[in-house]
C-alpha cells in the first residue's frame, strides 16, 4: 500500500493560514451576536398570543371538542406528560403526543420556553402555552405517524395544535456558525497562496508552478 503525504511547506502554510482565520471568524461571531439578540426578541411571543405563556383567563381546554370550538386555549398536563407520551417530525416540525385531561391525545408542536410549572416538576402542574388548532393531514407523513403512536395511537390525525407560533427559534451557534464558516474558509482560501507565495520568493518553499529548465546536451 503506498501512502502520499502533504510536503512540510504545504502544512505549514495551511496552518498559518487556519491560525490567522481565528481572528476575522471571532470578529464575525461578535458582530452577529448583537443581530442574534434582536433575532431572540423577533422570534419570542408575549403572554396571549400563539405560543406564549398563557394568560391566567385564557380557556383551559379539556376535550378534543373544546379545541375544535375555541379560537385560543391552553392545556393544563400533569408533571411532564405532555413531552412524555411519544413525538415525531412532522416536516420540520417536532409534533408531541399530548395527552387531554378527557384522555384523548392529539399532537402539538409546544414552545418548551412558555411552559408554566406549579409545583415539582415531575408531578406539579404544567400550564402549556397559548394553542389553536392547525388543519393538517397528519396521516399522509407515515413516518410521523409510525414516530408519534409508537405506544397508543393518536385520537385525531386531520390537526395539530400550534403552540409554537412565530417562537421557534435556531440555536446561536446554528444562527452564526455558516457565516463564521465562510470567514474562515475565505481567509484560509486567500492567506494560504500568500504565505506559500512569499516563502517561495525568499527561497524557504519550492515553487508550487516552478518551471524546470531543458538541460543542456553535452553535445551542445
Amino acid at each position: 500500500m503506498r501512502y502520499h503525504y502533504l510536503r512540510f511547506d504545504i502544512w505549514l502554510c495551511l496552518l498559518l493560514a487556519l491560525f490567522v482565520s481565528i481572528f476575522p471568524a471571532a470578529l464575525t461571531e461578535r458582530m452577529l451576536s448583537a443581530e442574534y439578540e434582536n433575532y431572540v426578541k423577533e422570534h419570542t411571543a408575549a403572554t396571549g398570543e400563539i405560543g406564549g405563556m398563557a394568560a391566567d383567563d385564557l380557556f383551559r381546554a379539556q376535550t378534543v371538542e373544546d379545541l375544535e370550538t375555541h379560537d385560543t386555549f391552553t392545556v393544563v398536563s400533569p408533571g411532564i406528560e405532555y413531552r412524555n407520551r411519544g413525538a415525531g417530525y412532522f416536516g420540520s416540525q417536532y409534533l408531541y403526543a399530548l395527552t387531554l385531561p378527557s384522555g384523548e391525545r392529539v399532537a402539538a408542536d409546544i414552545n418548551m420556553e412558555s411552559v408554566q410549572i406549579e409545583g415539582e416538576y415531575y408531578t406539579g402542574e404544567a400550564t402549556l402555552p397559548t394553542g389553536r388548532i392547525v388543519r393538517k393531514d397528519l396521516a399522509s407523513n407515515e413516518n410521523f405517524i409510525n414516530q408519534i403512536t409508537h405506544s397508543e395511537p393518536l385520537s385525531r390525525t386531520d390537526f395539530y395544535i400550534d403552540m409554537m407560533g412565530n417562537s421557534r427559534k435556531a440555536s446561536q451557534d446554528d444562527f452564526t456558525g455558516p457565516a463564521v464558516f465562510s470567514a474562515r474558509a475565505i481567509t484560509v482560501i486567500i492567506f494560504f497562496p500568500l504565505f506559500h507565495a512569499i516563502g517561495s520568493k525568499l527561497g524557504i518553499f519550492p515553487a508550487f508552478f516552478g518551471s524546470r529548465k531543458k538541460q543542456k546536451s553535452e553535445w551542445e
